[in-house]
């Protein structure tokens, strides 16, 4: 598996899961990881193996089932001796919480958080549909970061889905997906993403402290 440092080795150490459609070089995964870097975070990004074969076929292969891909994330954590924080990009932060929920202790004993940025709490246009049953199972520290108009999961239904209340949450302004907010807002993506980085940087160092 190929992984992309930012940040210095020594640093707090967050693996960083991109989402279904683009890969860990996107703009997002790449303008969050280099700022995670500048806050002194040892960030690791990844491509899943669907990921990988679209980067080098130019295919247009779909993601792999669930099992496959918690199945490589945790062996990709197997693989660091450290104490470390995992999350990732809408579906890669739902893998990550896949992995904390459903893996045995031992083989996760090194997560001490998990992030997830703009989870997708629903597929789109099927609010009925929720991916939510297995985060009361999550004992690390769990924090989402959202956007407040998220098609996938926006700030009114997501109140209303009796979430734990130990989740940490990061609320972005007429955020969406992406984290872009509408011009009327007065908000611009660049701030929404500088607020993310700010935020998940505090997060990882006391998760890890």
């Amino acid at each position: 598996m190929t992984l992309v440092f930012d940040g210095p080795e020594q640093g707090p150490l967050f693996i960083f899961a991109h989402g279904a459609g683009a890969p860990l070089t996107s703009d997002f995964m790449q303008k969050v990881s280099k700022g995670l870097a500048e806050k002194g975070i040892r960030v690791a990004r990844f491509n899943f193996n669907y990921m990988q074969q679209r980067v080098d076929t130019g295919s247009r292969r779909p993601p792999e089932r669930a099992p496959h891909l918690i199945k490589q994330f945790l062996e990709l954590i197997q693989s660091f001796d450290q104490p470390l924080v995992i999350g990732g990009k809408s579906m890669g932060g739902r893998m990550a919480s896949l992995v904390a929920a459903e893996s045995d202790p031992e083989s996760i004993k090194n997560v001490k958080g998990v992030a997830c940025l703009g989870y997708p709490f629903h597929p789109q246009g099927k609010p009925e549909k929720l991916r939510i049953e297995h985060l009361p199972h999550i004992v690390q520290p769990l924090a989402i970061i959202q956007g407040s108009r998220d098609k996938l999961g926006d700030y009114d239904d997501v109140v209303s889905y009796s979430l734990p209340s130990t989740i940490k949450w990061c609320w972005l302004k007429d955020g969406d997906h992406d984290f872009k907010p509408r011009v009327k807002s007065g908000l611009t993506h660049e701030q929404h993403i500088q607020s993310c980085i700010e935020y998940l940087a505090v997060y990882i160092k006391e998760c890890l402290a």
